[in-house]
């Protein structure tokens, strides 16, 4: 072609080249459109998430040893990670010397209550030999007195054995002051008997705490899951709720999309939903609405387009079978964009683009797909 040509023609091939650009595209969105599933369905865009659990060291302490590494697979109970527990196991050795201590205290006292009942019985027959002593005064006495008014004794006989009366009376007095005091001794070995004990068991529940602590300062998974990042490392010094790792709980995946207002209240607890994910878009994984959000958002910035971004969305989660991803458990990846397809209309039949397999079905838990409705003959 002529250059001079060329450069006179230019606006028009560059005007052709654009006409021939929007072509392609309108048909390439008539493609895609003609591709979903059709009247009755909705989709959004999301990531696949997972509950994510952090583990987090109770106390302050050194991080002792890791027993794990990122990606590993790890069962509820199992031990992760090892705190330092020098401290602790000697805070544990003296509460237990304590716990010992006080131990012997109850012993010491118990004897001393021993001790103090003894000396309640020989107080207690200190009287008994004193009101024998009086009562054989009183005899005497009378008999005394019998004899004085016959004639048969003096009176001096008559005053000393009154005065032995009364010494014995006196006797007998101070006998009983004796068991009284006996027996508040006896009371006070009691008491201390208590206040020992009460050390035992306040020592015991000191070492019950220590031994909490140190049983605390191994860290156990809380859930089955994967290790997702070790966040700490062994030797590091860690404040109390210090993060050592995190975990996935890989029974616990869903998709988060947003839906129009339009539709929002046509969703229910339940519905049917096939993900799509961009790694696999052969496969559709099958899930559930487990949550409708009550109200409406502005969608979030991954919609790009300025009209998509200025509409009201509500959140929907899709949530997918634990039993389910049991069975695929090393292929569950987080973080994986898709598009998640919800099923509107319940007697609406799956395309055969979202169809799942049988077995899938069966171990997610869900029913079959009824079959998609044949392609209508023309006349």
């Amino acid at each position: 072609m002529n250059p001079v040509a060329f450069i006179k023609n230019k606006p028009l091939i560059v005007l052709a080249i654009a006409a021939l650009a929007g072509l392609l595209g309108w048909w390439a969105w008539q493609g895609l459109r003609q591709s979903g599933p059709g009247e009755g369905f909705v989709s959004g865009n999301g990531r696949i998430e997972a509950t994510e659990i952090d583990v987090a060291t109770r106390l302050p302490g050194r991080v002792s040893e890791i027993l794990v590494d990122e990606g590993d697979f790890v069962q509820a109970g199992q031990a992760l990670a090892t705190m330092q527990l020098d401290s602790l196991q000697a805070q544990k050795h003296e509460a237990e010397a304590m716990q010992a201590q006080a131990g012997h205290a109850v012993t010491a006292a118990l004897a001393q209550v021993a001790l103090r009942q003894s000396d309640v019985a020989a107080a207690q027959a200190l009287v008994a030999q004193a009101q024998a002593q009086w009562e054989a005064a009183s005899r005497r006495l009378a008999r005394t007195q019998a004899l004085t008014r016959a004639g048969a004794a003096s009176a001096q006989e008559l005053d000393d054995t009154r005065a032995s009366v009364r010494a014995i009376e006196a006797s007998v007095a101070a006998s009983r002051a004796q068991v009284a005091a006996a027996e508040a001794a006896v009371s006070a070995a009691q008491a201390q008997v208590v206040g020992a004990r009460s050390n035992v068991e306040a020592a015991t529940a000191t070492v019950a705490r220590i031994q909490a602590d140190i049983d605390d300062s191994v860290l156990r998974a809380p859930r089955d899951g994967r290790v997702q990042v070790r966040v700490a490392q062994p030797g590091e010094v860690l404040g109390s709720g210090g993060r050592v790792l995190s975990l996935l709980d890989l029974s616990d995946v869903y998709m988060t999309f947003f839906v129009p207002e339009t539709v929002a209240g046509r969703i229910a607890l339940g519905s049917e939903v096939r993900i799509v994910l961009d790694t696999a878009p052969e496969i559709a994984i099958p899930a559930r609405v487990s949550f409708v959000a009550s109200q409406a958002q502005f969608t979030p910035k991954t919609v790009e387009t300025a009209s998509e971004r200025q509409k009201l969305m509500f959140r929907v989660r899709a949530q997918i079978a634990p039993a389910l991803l049991q069975r695929y458990l090393d292929r569950v990846k987080t973080g994986v964009p898709g598009v998640a397809w919800l099923k509107l209309d319940p007697q609406a039949a799956w395309p055969a683009g979202l169809s799942v397999p049988p077995a899938v079905q069966a171990a997610a838990g869900t029913t079959p797909d009824a079959p998609a409705p044949a392609p209508a003959q023309a006349d």
